[in-house]
């Protein structure tokens, strides 16, 4: 079953014939997948994973897309927190307007994704985002003499701790940020950050103190955020005059934001750079790299570096 969460719908013989309809897709019989799926429904309601389940079924295998929305919408009304991120997938399908993603799926996926993620990143999608980071925040330091060593930094959805590994020779303290809390054991057991907590990104920032950290680092960040503008000006508060952000994103050649069919946002180069203009910020550096592949393939990225200025 594409799906990586499985809830329980509390009724023995609903979650067997989804047991069953996982079995029957493996060996690629859809059509038979979605009657047992079907069925768990009739059984349990309110069966949120069977929905969800469904709903990728009739999209990805069946190219019912009416059926799908239907599915997926009532997964989403069967669990309002939307740990599946049906909601995603109404918005790829155009059923529903692009918005934020839900806290609680980012935090379900990286949780479920933690225990392999830097295998599966690092060695099967090629990551390279905290690489990228680190030869941009130099090449800034570089440029403008500056000492490529910070006294505080805080990293944004610090994940298994990757960027913290890649900064640490050249950070003080590090602290980090994210939504899920197996991501934020993993990172806990590198043992290079002075503080980590459990948190929606944006609060985190929100409860720092102003001018408090020269560098804000967000790898592979942007992709689950709609809309960056309440990050860039918190990142903007909590720097003092000259501290840097440095911020890895996927892009595309439009304009604003859209889903891609990875169900990740992607930003415009010219809505990143109106967006750290309205928060404060000033771009020291603005480059073309792709921060990771998707079926073999680099996706288009951008790396940034940007600054606040003085006054």
């Amino acid at each position: 079953m594409p799906t990586y969460l499985f809830l329980s719908s509390g009724n023995v013989l609903a979650d067997r014939r989804y047991d069953f309809a996982r079995e029957l897709l493996a060996r690629g019989e859809a059509e038979a997948a979605a009657d047992l799926l079907a069925q768990a429904v009739e059984l349990a309601p309110d069966f949120t994973s069977a929905w969800f389940a469904l709903g990728e079924i009739r999209q990805d295998r069946l190219g019912n897309r009416e059926g799908a929305v239907d599915a997926f919408r009532r997964a989403r009304a069967a669990d309002p927190r939307d740990r599946h991120g049906a909601g995603l997938r109404l918005m790829r399908l155009g059923a529903a307007d692009l918005d934020a993603m839900s806290p609680a799926y980012i935090g379900a996926l990286f949780d479920q994704y933690a225990p392999r993620f830097d295998k599966s990143l690092v060695e099967d999608l090629g990551y390279r985002g905290p690489a990228l980071l680190f030869e941009a925040v130099r090449e800034v330091c570089e440029t403008t003499g500056r000492a490529m060593a910070f006294r505080r930094a805080i990293d944004l959805g610090c994940g298994t701790g990757l960027v913290g590994r890649a900064f640490a020779p050249i950070i003080s303290e590090i602290i980090g940020f994210d939504l899920a809390p197996q991501m934020i054991e993993r990172a806990r057991a590198t043992g290079v950050y002075g503080r980590l907590a459990v948190t929606d990104l944006v609060q985190g920032l929100a409860n720092e103190p102003p001018a408090s950290a020269e560098l804000i680092l967000a790898a592979d960040v942007l992709i689950y955020i709609q809309d960056v503008a309440p990050l860039l000006h918190e990142a903007a508060r909590v720097l003092p005059p000259g501290g840097l952000l440095a911020v890895t994103a996927e892009t595309h050649a439009g304009d604003g934001v859209v889903l891609t069919a990875g169900l990740r946002f992607a930003q415009a180069e010219s809505y990143l750079r109106a967006e750290l203009e309205r928060a404060g910020l000033v771009v020291a550096l603005l480059q073309y790299a792709s921060a990771r592949n998707e079926k073999h393939t680099p996706l288009p990225g951008l790396v940034v570096v940007a600054f606040r200025p003085n006054g």
